[in-house]
């Protein structure tokens, strides 16, 4: 449930005049009667309107419909019957010159949207929303190829291509979603969600790096996001902009929710009110963020296979954006036997390969920062991340200026790239993939980034 407040409220009891003061209290009047009555109406209606403004807020904006909505629209499990081709379609230019995008909803029928809907009706809704969604990140990052969008599903199903807990999923050429996001993405959201994985189409490769450049996108129309994506963010925040922000973090996140809502908590949290004064020094922030966000974006393109692979072998979520910040923010000053030590640990957390070779998911980044901190003694958070932030300069930062994404294992490196061959290869035998999504992954593996010589990666 939202957090609210009580108000402590003095209801004073009109008094006539003073001659009249011990009349007013005799009981058994019906005057007495009368205006107790009026006082407590006025009373309980005040205090119903401050408990209101607080508590149901956001029901005024529809959080009482949305969760109706939700609970009727969650995914289903598909049948055996079920043919995941079938269903309402619509194919549309959605922007001059670009080719024709397929608009389709699978199982229409089966799941029984056709109880409350008419398809034509969801099918102009999804492509009115796609066209402003596409010129939107035009006008965001004009420098960009457009998004080569052949195919938008709205899938009423949970299944591989789109797991429950998945809000969207970008594939190849296409756009997975399910009805529940279209719902919170088109009220709650302002469609990030739509232009988020827009953005995916554009990038040559996957990986935490592309989240990364997407969530980047995010954030920058609104800054309750990077709250709800903090992994990515919060370093390069608290030690460049806002050393406070950790504390920011805790306040947003203790706000009450209502777990017993079918809508999902980081909805709820984003949707509640949050301190006017917080919102515009993040957003300030951000905007000092834009020089390392473009560079972040620039380097995932330049090197798509080795930002995909540092951020599996690593799982930093953040590495691309604290490299960026590392090479074009100023760094602390810090004499050499500062950090020494904490480099060699640094190093060693950063050269182990049981994430790729294993199937681990350790934060190599959040492990160090964590020896540093009850290894070494090093109770400053500001000055571990000074240090982090000079290891990756001394790292991945030449004397020219220029980043090298370094990789320690260059044979890891190739068994990567072949693992995810392997694993595209799979997915495109899956009976659920269609023939555009099928197309698209052959032609990655064909003359996409890991279609190359893995040698000849830069």
């Amino acid at each position: 449930m939202a957090t609210f407040q009580y108000h402590q409220t003095e209801i004073i009891f009109p008094l006539r005049s003073p001659n009249k003061r011990a009349n007013y209290f005799l009981p058994h009047t019906t005057e007495f009667f009368l205006n107790l009555y009026r006082t407590l109406m006025i009373g309980i209606f005040f205090l119903l309107y401050c408990f209101a403004s607080s508590i149901f807020a956001a029901e005024k904006m529809g959080l009482g419909e949305l969760d109706r909505l939700i609970k009727i629209h969650k995914p289903q499990k598909p049948t055996e019957s079920f043919d995941p081709t079938v269903g309402p379609t619509k194919s549309v230019q959605l922007l001059p010159e670009s080719e024709p995008t397929v608009f389709s909803i699978p199982g229409f029928k089966t799941y029984g949207c056709d109880e409350c809907h008419q398809s034509n009706d969801l099918l102009d809704l999804s492509v009115n929303r796609m066209r402003q969604t596409l010129k939107r990140l035009h006008a965001i990052s004009p420098d960009l190829a457009p998004a080569p969008l052949k195919q938008f599903i709205i899938q009423s199903w949970s299944g591989e291509l789109l797991q429950p807990w998945q809000f969207a999923h970008t594939t190849y050429d296409s756009i997975r979603i399910s009805p529940a996001t279209i719902l919170i993405d088109s009220r709650v959201y302002g469609n990030a969600t739509h232009l988020h994985e827009s953005l995916h189409l554009t990038q040559p490769f996957l990986g935490a790096a592309n989240e990364l450049e997407a969530y980047g996108l995010n954030i920058r129309s609104d800054p309750r996001f990077l709250f709800l994506n903090f992994p990515y963010f919060a370093d390069t925040v608290t030690a460049f902009f806002l050393p406070e922000f950790p504390k920011m973090l805790d306040r947003f996140f203790a706000r009450q929710i209502n777990e017993d809502l079918n809508i999902p908590k980081e909805v709820q949290w984003f949707w509640m009110p949050f301190e006017d004064e917080s919102l515009t020094k993040l957003s300030q922030a951000i905007e000092k963020m834009e020089p390392i966000l473009k560079e972040m974006g620039r380097l995932n393109r330049k090197f798509p296979i080795k930002a995909a692979y540092l951020g599996e072998q690593t799982r930093a979520l953040s590495l691309l954006l604290d490299i960026a910040a590392a090479k074009l923010l100023p760094l602390p000053t810090m004499m050499e036997s500062d950090t020494k030590e904490p480099f060699s640990i640094l190093a060693q957390q950063f050269d182990k390969l049981d994430n790729t070779r294993l199937g681990y998911r350790i934060d190599r980044k959040r492990e160090a920062l964590m020896i540093l901190t009850y290894k070494m003694q090093i109770k400053d958070p500001q000055k571990r991340l000074a240090i982090y932030f000079h290891f990756l300069k001394d790292r991945y930062i030449g004397t020219d200026g220029e980043i090298n994404l370094k990789v320690s294992d260059e044979e890891d490196l190739k068994k990567f790239i072949e693992e995810k061959r392997v694993q595209i290869t799979r997915m495109m035998k899956s009976k659920n993939f269609t023939e555009i999504e099928r197309q698209g992954a052959a032609k990655l593996l064909d003359v996409g980034p890991i279609g190359q010589n893995p040698s000849a990666i830069p």
